[in-house]
């Protein structure tokens, strides 16, 4: 099944690939690996809040997801428009909007992970880094950035 259709068989139609807010370019390729920018929780509105406080791990989990969407999104605009042409995840580095005290930062980026695995089957494990960070852009919970083969 293509990423297109397995994608379709989810209910996940992907945005178009959001643009930067700021002096960069939401991703760079040089040959036949794309680099994404972070991209943030924010589907229709921005999924903001700090985990640990005013936000849970499902919650975040939910969040990340929504980035993995958004990194995906990026990835087909590197690839003209086709989804299909995606390879690989090599790498996400997630941030984690959270207290001093809160552990939880692998569990959070789960959401994104597991979504990727569940989309693109062995070609979406990936290796990973998950840590906190004091607060994020615009206060989202959660912003993730990738690393990724194409052809």
């Amino acid at each position: 099944m293509s990423i297109a259709a397995k994608l379709d068989s989810l209910g996940i139609s992907l945005p178009d690939g959001p643009a930067p807010a700021a002096n960069y370019v939401p991703f760079v390729r040089i040959g036949n690996i794309v680099y994404v920018s972070g991209q943030i929780s924010k589907a229709d509105d921005l999924i903001t809040g700090k985990l640990g406080d005013d936000m849970d791990v499902e919650a975040g989990a939910a969040a990340a997801k929504v980035c993995a969407i958004n990194l995906l999104a990026q990835v087909k605009a590197a690839c003209g428009g086709d989804i299909d042409k995606l390879v690989r995840v090599i790498k996400l580095t997630g941030f984690v909007n959270s207290t001093a005290d809160f552990t939880a930062q692998p569990q959070v980026i789960n959401g994104a992970s597991d979504f990727l695995v569940e989309a693109l089957g062995e070609a979406g494990r990936h290796s990973r880094s998950a840590v906190s960070a004091a607060s994020l852009p615009l206060g989202v919970a959660v912003e993730i950035e990738g690393i990724f083969e194409v052809q």
